[in-house]
Order: C-alpha cells, then sequence, then structure tokens
C-alpha cells in the first residue's frame, strides 16, 4: 500500500487529499474489473473446456483457469511495466532538455 504524504503548506491539502482518493478510486475499479474477469474465466472453462475434457475434469479444469488467470496477469503486468519505462524515458529525456535551457 502506498503511503499517504502530507503536505508541508495546508493549502496543497486538498490536492493531497484528491491524489490519494484517486488512487484509492482505481483501486477499487480495478478489483471489479478483476471480478468480473474472473467470472469470464471460469464460464469460459465451464463452457469449453469442461465439455471438451468431460465433467470428471475438476482438477484439470481448475489448472487450466489458474493457468489463463496467471497468463492474463502477466501479460497485463508487463505491459503496465513497459509504459511505465517509456514514460519514465520520457520524463528523464525531457528534463534534460530542460536543464540545457
Amino acid at each position: 500500500m502506498t503511503k499517504i504524504e502530507v503536505p508541508e503548506d495546508p493549502k496543497e491539502l486538498p490536492l493531497a487529499v484528491v491524489k490519494q482518493m484517486s488512487a484509492l478510486a482505481t483501486s477499487a475499479f480495478g478489483l471489479v474489473a478483476a471480478l468480473a474477469w474472473n467470472e469470464v474465466v471460469k464460464e469460459f472453462v465451464n463452457e469449453i473446456i469442461k465439455p471438451f475434457i468431460g465433467e470428471k475434469s475438476g482438477l484439470i479444469s481448475m489448472t487450466i483457469y489458474a493457468v489463463v488467470v496467471t497468463s492474463l496477469a502477466i501479460i497485463v503486468t508487463l505491459q503496465i511495466s513497459r509504459v511505465e519505462q517509456r514514460l519514465e524515458k520520457l520524463k528523464i529525456k525531457n528534463e534534460k532538455l530542460k536543464n540545457e535551457k
């Protein structure tokens, strides 16, 4: 969990509160989206995988479900990390250009 940064200037407190509310709202919507995708993957396994493998395929279905969810988590995490790296490089480049002026 991120640490709440308390501004030194009391006038900046509303901005700090809004930033924290934004982080919490983003986390909440992320959880809701994850739960929705959880249901989609479950339904996919129930509708597609179980009839193909058989109704007594509990462990196999759960394993396929875990692999699909893990793969999605890895793909999304890698994509977000790449965007973060690109933004960090852009920030450094802009700071260098700003310092040269």
